[in-house]
């Protein structure tokens, strides 16, 4: 927390405006409230006066005092990594948190004063099935929640899933048959995992990454993104306590690197980007998809119907 706060202080500039904040990247809840009081007194007077303050906190250690703590400090929006409700697949994927543990520390944040709270959720997973999906669901719409992050699995390589076989299993019906549930219960889908009942409830943090806004990375392992550069912070905890102020690498991202970026995070998203910044063969490939009524274009910004299909289109636009 020292090498933090190190960093802030060198990283945070006279003229810089803070739009959102958001703590994650781990967990967050298992650090003492009062360790982040510096914290959010170092970042305060560059604050904008409605920002956005996201942390992220698992059941099993965010008890009611760290909850009610942390809030009084002034974050304004929690996001519970719950995956799961269902007993078994919170084993299955190595969850430490009970059904219980994940109900209560939900009900709690909203008695604390939370109006924006997340879950998320994982699917795709080999032990997945409609019953208990829908369950999931159920529950989530019983819950006191405004904002649903629905994850696909993803297995990174040196987690414990890397070598495991049958961990994984896509199954698009189901997925969309998440989505469309979520829908009927007033979730409107606002980027590809991410799902809002109000506009006051989306991760204004998130929906900056997908505008190409710039951001800065503080943490061990944190990226920024600053002037077209991407700066990575060190992953070894202890290089990073050591020398909190020096990147392992600065990134120099090309043009072409950045209308990569723009055309794939606006696809995913609702965001959508300006048909300008393409080249006239690939305005013309816009064209093509927008007559085949798989994009739409509208005051000259390109927009992606459905959002599973982005990653395809985006890929076909620039190849």
């Amino acid at each position: 927390m020292k090498a933090l706060k190190e960093q802030l202080l060198f990283t945070l500039k006279p003229n810089y405006k803070i739009k959102t904040v958001f703590i994650g990247g781990g967990t967050p809840s298992t650090i003492k409230a009062d360790e982040y009081r510096t914290i959010f007194e170092i970042i305060a007077r560059y604050m904008k006066q409605d920002c956005q303050i996201s942390i992220e906190a698992n059941p099993n250690s965010a008890t009611k005092k760290w909850i009610k703590d942390i809030y009084n400090l002034g974050v304004n929006r929690i996001s519970f990594g719950v995956q799961s409700f269902n007993q078994d697949k919170l084993q299955f994927l190595g969850r430490n948190h009970t059904k219980l543990d994940a109900i209560d520390a939900i009900q709690y944040a909203k008695e604390v004063g939370f109006e924006h709270i997340n879950c998320d959720i994982i699917y795709d997973t080999a032990i997945d099935t409609k019953e208990l999906l829908l369950d999931d669901l159920d529950i989530v719409q019983s819950l006191p929640i405004d904002h649903i992050s629905a994850y696909s699995l993803t297995i990174e390589e040196g987690t414990k899933f890397f070598n495991t076989s049958n961990t994984k299993v896509e199954n698009q019906i189901l997925t969309q048959m998440i989505f469309d549930k979520l829908n009927s219960f007033g979730f409107t889908q606002y980027e590809i995992s991410n799902f809002a009942k109000s506009k006051d409830a989306i991760s204004k943090h998130n929906l900056g990454y997908w505008q190409y806004d710039e951001y800065l990375g503080v943490g061990s392992g944190a990226v920024g993104c600053l002037n077209n550069q991407r700066l990575y912070t060190q992953k070894d905890i202890v290089k990073y306590i050591s020398n909190p102020t020096q990147y392992s690498e600065i990134e120099n991202l090309t043009s072409y690197d950045i209308k990569m970026e723009k055309v794939l995070l606006a696809l995913r998203s609702i965001v959508g980007f300006d048909i300008d910044i393409l080249n006239q063969n690939e305005q013309q490939k816009v064209q093509l998809l927008v007559d085949e009524h798989k994009l739409s274009l509208k005051d000259n910004r390109v927009y992606c119907d459905n959002f599973l299909l982005a990653d395809e289109l985006a890929l076909y636009i620039l190849e």
